[in-house]
């Protein structure tokens, strides 16, 4: 694949021909938030956490291809403002009290949060009930704390069918499990649900605050640490 070339925020950057702007900025040092992409899965752009602005326009990274001589900004006043209202909607859309949850420490949506230094949204809670899901055998669904990112709908698999996905539409739009297939998922598969979720919405049963705190992902080091030059 041939080589182009582009610039963050003045930066130059250096990609393959046909990797998305977010992939690029990771390999060459400058990391963009995000919540709901995965390398090498197809992009869903549902978080919109990794706007930024392509040429003068607002573009979201997981899904928009690099090409020669883009000029994108990614640390602007606006793009900063912007992406810290969309994690402060997700939190007052849910219930993500963090002190009681299970994946506190290793949640991308909390350590993206105190990244950028919110401590109390500007929206008001809107707290919709939501049904909890114990009835698989090896995993919890916990739909307060979804934040509709699909890593679950493209990453898990039984036999080539999607054990995750979405139902009903609008507000009420939710994730769904097939409990037939999810009956079949292995203990690796379990695990991997529960750690391909940014959030803790998916469990594994029996499994609880397995981390002590202080050794958990972002205990010491702030999300996009391991990626920043």
């Amino acid at each position: 694949m041939s080589e182009i070339k582009f610039k963050i925020d003045g930066k130059e950057i250096t990609a393959q021909a046909g990797q998305n702007i977010l992939d690029a900025a990771a390999d060459n040092g400058v990391y963009i938030p995000n919540l709901c992409h995965m390398r090498g899965e197809h992009p869903a752009g549902s978080c919109r956490v990794c706007t930024v602005k392509v040429n003068g326009r607002n573009m979201t990274a997981c899904t928009t291809p690099v090409a020669p001589g883009m000029e994108i900004e990614n640390k602007t006043p606006e793009l900063e403002d912007l992406r810290s209202a969309l994690i402060e909607l997700m939190f007052v859309e849910g219930n993500h009290f963090c002190p009681a949850c299970e994946k506190s420490g290793n949640c991308e949506l909390q350590a993206v949060a105190y990244r950028y230094n919110m401590m109390v949204p500007r929206f008001p809670y809107s707290f919709p009930p939501k049904e909890l899901d114990a009835t698989s055998p090896k995993i919890f669904l916990e739909r307060n704390r979804c934040i509709m990112c699909k890593r679950c709908i493209r990453a898990i698999q039984v036999d080539g069918k999607n054990v995750f996905a979405f139902r009903k539409r609008g507000s009420a739009l939710e994730i769904n499990i097939d409990h037939k297939l999810a009956a079949q998922l292995t203990e690796e598969q379990a695990n991997e649900a529960m750690e391909i979720c940014p959030v803790g919405a998916i469990l594994k049963k029996e499994v609880g605050f397995s981390e002590p705190i202080g050794s958990r992902k972002f205990d010491k080091q702030p999300i996009g640490s391991d990626i920043e030059k």
